[in-house]
């Protein structure tokens, strides 16, 4: 039971980690300097998130790791993150379309979880709830304002749309341990939380004049540790200082 509810724990925690890092490659390469210190807060917010939850997945595990052990040395096929979240930035209008539909899962994710019968996740759940709602309004409001503004920028965010849909079915796709846990009462049933995330989905797209792509089944399994080539790069660069100076401290 420990261990299931370790690497439950480890999925989100990943997730948010890694959106997170992603987030931060636009410091200082943002189109604004508004929007710099827009998605700077994000980042940080997504890394808090994966640090409370990596800190009690270390707790779970009982074997010493704490948040930096699992953050930084462990290998990308010991990563447990949607495959969403390691997409490539991309132009503006890509990362704010990402940021919309992962934002718009962990809505519901986090509504849910606050309901755990694991009290510390619900209090984990219940924090980063807060935050999510303002990430929510962040890209929606962008996503509408791209998607309804030029005609160069609407091609931008459907293109990004168009590219990036084919990696929400993981959002909704249960396996054996999202099964388990469910049935603990840990989490939530997957293929509930897709209704109400296909809601806000579908009214931010309307108002922004953009098109919802045809649903494709593909065979992506991020949380299962198979990932695409883009994370193995993403944490070449994040875990750098560690990896060369083991046990480095600011």
């Amino acid at each position: 039971m420990s261990d299931a509810r370790f690497s439950f724990v480890l999925r989100l925690a990943d997730t948010s980690l890694v959106l997170g890092q992603r987030l931060g490659e636009w410091v200082g390469h943002a189109p604004a300097l508004e929007e710099d210190l827009g998605l700077a807060n994000l980042s940080l917010d997504l890394i808090g998130q994966a640090r409370l939850l990596l800190s009690y997945a270390g707790e779970l595990e009982g074997k010493g790791r704490g948040e930096d052990q699992l953050a930084y040395l462990r290998d990308g096929a010991e990563y447990r993150n949607v495959s969403l979240a390691e997409q490539p930035n991309g132009d503006f209008g890509h990362t704010v379309v990402r940021q919309l539909l992962i934002d718009a899962w962990q809505l519901q994710l986090y509504d849910e979880l606050q309901r755990s019968s694991d009290r510390r996740l619900a209090e984990i759940a219940a924090k980063a709830l807060k935050e999510t709602r303002y990430h929510f309004r962040y890209s929606a409001g962008w996503v509408v304002r791209l998607g309804d503004g030029t005609p160069e920028s609407k091609s931008r965010g459907q293109s990004a749309l168009d590219e990036l849909w084919r990696f929400t079915a993981e959002l909704f796709t249960a396996d054996a341990l999202d099964e388990e846990m469910a049935t603990l009462g840990v989490g939530p049933r997957l293929e509930t939380l897709r209704p109400k995330w296909l809601a806000r989905i579908d009214e931010v797209l309307g108002e922004a004049t953009l098109t919802r792509p045809t649903d494709v089944q593909y065979p992506w399994h991020g949380k299962s540790g198979q990932h695409t080539e883009h994370l193995g790069y993403l944490l070449a660069e994040m875990q750098f200082l560690q990896r060369t100076y083991p046990g480095a401290q600011w």
